[in-house]
């Protein structure tokens, strides 16, 4: 089936360059130019991944990816201003994925989306073996993409889930932030280690009983972090 791409942009132009390019590649492309309309549709079509432009009309691209995180863990990569690193920060605090600097080349953003697609893809071919994890309080359900902590079922993002999908299969394993980065975003992923800590923080806000002072993803000073 040919994959499903939702472009969130008030440009038309950039909106109907990145729609024909990606249709070149045999994917369906939706289009919104503000942000009701695309959470809208967000709402009523499941898309493989959303491309969000940070300043939209009527709702921003910062609460279009908050909202869109309240019943979705599709994988959003915010379109931010070249140099504003805020905005990526607060893209990855709302739940953003990743995100790509204007201007940007079509093929950048080709290669980005198929990386994502690829990743997701994988996710969805595991060995049924490896399907569940359960250590603890702690049950990650690998196919279906959900996390529990003590019976309550915990709200993860995508690359949330992805990192302690990581760190919880390999306990004991430290990783560097940039080796966190090669193996969840992937090797094309142009971002910067910061992305690794946004995460991490958030995941520890949502699974932990003090964050403060974590009892499952831990850190190793100086070196990275790993799963106890």
């Amino acid at each position: 089936m040919a994959k499903k791409v939702l472009v969130v942009d008030d440009e038309k132009l950039i909106v109907k360059g990145i729609r024909f390019s990606l249709e070149q590649d045999g994917m369906e492309v939706d289009c919104a130019y503000d942000g009701e309309e695309a959470l809208e549709k967000a709402k009523n079509t499941r898309y493989d991944i959303i491309l969000l432009d940070v300043m939209l009309p009527k709702l921003t691209g910062f609460e279009v990816c908050q909202q869109i995180r309240e019943f979705s863990d599709t994988p959003v990569v915010m379109l931010t201003a070249k140099g504003d690193d805020m905005d990526k920060i607060l893209g990855l605090e709302y739940g953003a994925d990743d995100y790509i600097t204007k201007p940007f080349n079509i093929l950048e953003v080709k290669a980005r989306i198929k990386a994502i697609m690829r990743r997701t893809a994988g996710k969805d071919n595991k060995p049924a073996a490896d399907k569940n994890v359960s250590d603890g309080d702690l049950q990650l359900n690998r196919e279906e993409r959900r996390v529990f902590i003590s019976g309550r079922e915990i709200d993860l993002t995508a690359k949330e889930f992805e990192v302690l999908e990581l760190l919880v299969t390999h306990p004991g394993k430290v990783y560097s932030r940039e080796n966190l980065l090669r193996s969840v975003w992937g090797e094309s992923y142009l971002g910067d280690a910061r992305t690794v800590d946004v995460h991490v923080r958030r995941l520890r806000e949502k699974i932990e009983e003090n964050p403060s002072e974590p009892k499952y993803v831990l850190t190793r000073w100086g070196v990275g972090y790993y799963y106890r």
